[in-house]
C-alpha cells in the first residue's frame, strides 16, 4: 500500500452521514492525505473535505479493517443533545402522567371524501379553495366530543390523499395513534386505499374504517367490508376486531358514530398517557412562510408543555415562541400533549416531520440548529454528488453529454415541497439519466434561486408560489427556465417527459421492401446493374440494403446507390414493378439474389 493509512483490527468507527475523509482521519488518528490516496487506489476520486456517501465510508472502512458505523439521524440528535445536557428519555414521575387525546390521521384513495369528512367533523370548508380537489396543505385540528358523559378531545392530522404524498402520509402515520381509512361505498377498495392501509399497518396503529358516501344510490357498504377482509381488516359484525362505520360526509350522516368508534378503539387498544411536565417535545406537522408573520409552523406537542416565550428548535430552525394559535386562529397560552398549535417566532421554515424541542435558553437552541444544519448539508452534498469513480469520470469526459436534469423546487409549504420531491425522485425512467434536486425551499422564487439555477444549469419549479420582484428579468437574462404548477400530477408528468427527452434515442429496424434480381448488366460507366422485380413493399433510393443468396446474407451494409425505371431516375419503385438497381458497397450481385431494403427508425420510449 505504502500510503501510511493505519489498519484497524475490527475497531469500531462511528461516523455521521455525509462525513468527509478528514472526519474519518480524525477518528483513527491518520493523515487525511493518506485516506485520499487509499480511495484513489480503490478507484474513487475523493478530496479530503468532500462529503462522502455512506457506501464510500463503508468501502474505505472495510478496506482498512475498521468497522464503520453510520450514525442514524436519531442517534446523532441524542449525541448532540447530550452535549447540552438534554436527555429526551429522562425519568418521568408516573403520578404526573396525564391521559392525552388520541391523534388521528385520515387516509384513503383520492376523491373518496377525506377532506369532506374532516370538513364535516370540524365544520370548516377547506375544499372550496383547493386546486384539483387535492388537499395541498397539511394541518392539524382538535375537536371535542361528548363520550359517555365526558368531554373528550380528538386531534386530527389532515394528510392529502394522492399517491405522490406517500412520504407525508407515512410520516403522518408515525405521529399517529389511530388511522381512519376512508373508502367510498360506491367505488370500493382502490390502489391508494391499499397503499394507505399498508402505511397504517407498517406504523402498527389501529384502524377504523369509515365507509363514506352511503347516501348514494349505487352505494354498497357490504362490498367494502368483504373487499377489506382480503387485506386482513375483518369487521366486528363478521367476527373480526376492526370497527366499520357507515358515514356520508356531505349530509353529515354517521359522524358522531365515527368519533365514538375512534374513542372506543383508542380506549380498548392504546395506553394514551404522556408527561405534562418538562421541556416540550413533538413534531412539526406543517410549516410555511407567511408574508405578515414570517415562518410559521404547525406543531404537535407529544410530551411536556409548550408555553409562549419558550426557546424551541425544530429541525434546523430555531427561535422563541412569540405567539401560539389554535385551529381557529385564537391565541393559546400553553399547549400540552396531543395539542396542535401554530407557532410564530421561528427564524426559518422547518421541514414537515422535523422533531421540535423546547430548551432552556436561546443560545442552546441556536447551537443545536446550527449543528443540525451543518450535518444535514453534509449529508445532502454527499447524496447529490453520488459515487464518482475514475471510470465514470472518464466516461463523462469522453461523452461530453448532459445526462442529468437539475431542479430547484420552491413551494408554499414544506410538506408540499417534500411530497413533490419524493414523487419526482421516484420517477422511473432509466439508469442512463439522473434527476438531481439541488435545492428545495419554502416561499417565492428569489434572485438567489435564479443565480443557483444559472450556475448549476437547473430548472426552477414553483409549486403554488410565484417569483419575487425583478426575478423574471434576471431569469430571462440568465436563460433560466421557471415553471409554475398548482397540481402535482402535472409537474410529475412534465418532468417525466423531460427526463425521457434526455435519453439517447433507441432505434429499431423497419423493413421497406424486397426485390428479386432477374438479370445482371455490366456498364463501363456505373459498374454492375441489377435488373430487378420488386416483390414486396418498395425500394427507395439511398436506403440501406442487404443481399440475400439462398437464404444466407452475403452483404450486410450495402446501399441503393441508384434506382432507375427504364431510362429515368426514380426515387422509389413499388411492388410489382421492374427497375434497375446499382448497389453501393457490394458489386458481386448474381441472378436469383434478393435485395432487402430497410431503414432505422427511432423507437418511442414507453
Amino acid at each position: 500500500m505504502g500510503s501510511g493509512a493505519p489498519r484497524g483490527q475490527g475497531q469500531v468507527v462511528r461516523l455521521p452521514r455525509g462525513a468527509s475523509l478528514s472526519d474519518f482521519a480524525d477518528r483513527i488518528n491518520a493523515n487525511p492525505g493518506s485516506l485520499v490516496q487509499e480511495m484513489f487506489n480503490l478507484g474513487e476520486m475523493v478530496t479530503a473535505t468532500q462529503s462522502c456517501t455512506d457506501d464510500t465510508l463503508l468501502l474505505l472502512g472495510e478496506h482498512l479493517g475498521f468497522d464503520v458505523q453510520i450514525v442514524s439521524p436519531e442517534d446523532e440528535d441524542r449525541e448532540l443533545l447530550a452535549q447540552f445536557n438534554i436527555d429526551l428519555d429522562a425519568g418521568v414521575d408516573e403520578e404526573r402522567l396525564v391521559i392525552r387525546p388520541p391523534v388521528v390521521t385520515v387516509m384513503g384513495h383520492v376523491d373518496h371524501g377525506k377532506t369532506k369528512l374532516l370538513d364535516a367533523i370540524r365544520n370548516a370548508n377547506v375544499v372550496a379553495g383547493e386546486a384539483g380537489g387535492i388537499t395541498q396543505h397539511i394541518g392539524a385540528y382538535q375537536v371535542r366530543v361528548d363520550h359517555n358523559g365526558n368531554d373528550r378531545a380528538l386531534t386530527f392530522i389532515d394528510t392529502p390523499g394522492h399517491e405522490a404524498f406517500t412520504a407525508m402520509r407515512a410520516r403522518g402515520a408515525r405521529v399517529t395513534d389511530i388511522v381512519v381509512l376512508v373508502v367510498a361505498a360506491d367505488d370500493g377498495v382502490m390502489p391508494q386505499t391499499i397503499e394507505a392501509l399498508n402505511h397504517a399497518k407498517a406504523a402498527e396503529v389501529p384502524i377504523v374504517v369509515a365507509v363514506n358516501k352511503i347516501d348514494k344510490p349505487e352505494a354498497n357498504p357490504d362490498k367494502v367490508r368483504q373487499q377489506l377482509t382480503e387485506y386482513g381488516l375483518v369487521a366486528e359484525e363478521y367476527g373480526g376486531d376492526t370497527m366499520f362505520v357507515n358515514v356520508a360526509a356531505k349530509p353529515g350522516i354517521g359522524i358522531e358514530q365515527l368519533l365514538e368508534a375512534v374513542l372506543l378503539t383508542a380506549d380498548a387498544s392504546l395506553e394514551l398517557r404522556a408527561p405534562i411536565d418538562g421541556h416540550a417535545q413533538g413534531v412539526a406537522i406543517e410549516a410555511h412562510l407567511d408574508r405578515g408573520r414570517g415562518p410559521v409552523a404547525t406543531v404537535l406537542v407529544q410530551k411536556g408543555t409548550l408555553n409562549v416565550g419558550d426557546s424551541i428548535v425544530a429541525g434546523n430552525a430555531y427561535g422563541r415562541v412569540r405567539a401560539m394559535l389554535d385551529e381557529n386562529m385564537q391565541p393559546v397560552a400553553d399547549a400540552g400533549p396531543s395539542r396542535p398549535v401554530l407557532v410564530l417566532g421561528l427564524t426559518a421554515v422547518p421541514g414537515a416531520g422535523d422533531n421540535f424541542l423546547a430548551a432552556d435558553d436561546d443560545r442552546t437552541v441556536r447551537q443545536i440548529a446550527e449543528q443540525r444544519q451543518a450535518r444535514r448539508r453534509a449529508a445532502q452534498m454527499a447524496n447529490s454528488r453520488g459515487r464518482a469513480t475514475l471510470e465514470t469520470l472518464f466516461e463523462q469526459m469522453k461523452e461530453g453529454e448532459k445526462t442529468s436534469l437539475a431542479l430547484i423546487i420552491k413551494g408554499d409549504v414544506s410538506g408540499s415541497v417534500e411530497a413533490l420531491e419524493d414523487a419526482l425522485v421516484k420517477i422511473d425512467v432509466s439508469d442512463e439519466v439522473q434527476l438531481k434536486i439541488i435545492h428545495r425551499g419554502v416561499g417565492a422564487i428569489t434572485q438567489d434561486d435564479v443565480n443557483l439555477a444559472s450556475a448549476s444549469d437547473a430548472i426552477i419549479i414553483g409549486f403554488n408560489v410565484r417569483h419575487a420582484e425583478r426575478v423574471r428579468e434576471l431569469a430571462e437574462r440568465e436563460g433560466v427556465e421557471m415553471r409554475y404548477y398548482t397540481v402535482i400530477y402535472q409537474a410529475i408528468e412534465e418532468i417525466e417527459a423531460a427526463l425521457k427527452g434526455l435519453l439517447k434515442p433507441e432505434y429499431e429496424e423497419a423493413q421497406l421492401g424486397t426485390a428479386e434480381v432477374r438479370e445482371v448488366f455490366r456498364s463501363s460507366k456505373v459498374g454492375i446493374i441489377a435488373g430487378c422485380l420488386v416483390r414486396s413493399g418498395l425500394i427507395r433510393r439511398n436506403a440501406r440494403a442487404r443481399v440475400i443468396r439462398d437464404g444466407a446474407v452475403v452483404a450486410e451494409n450495402a446501399t441503393i446507390a441508384s434506382l432507375r425505371r427504364f431510362k429515368e431516375d426514380a426515387t422509389e419503385v413499388r411492388e410489382g414493378f421492374e427497375c434497375g438497381i446499382t448497389l453501393g458497397g457490394y458489386n458481386n450481385v448474381q441472378v436469383g439474389d434478393v435485395i432487402e431494403t430497410f431503414e432505422m427508425r427511432e423507437k418511442p420510449r414507453s
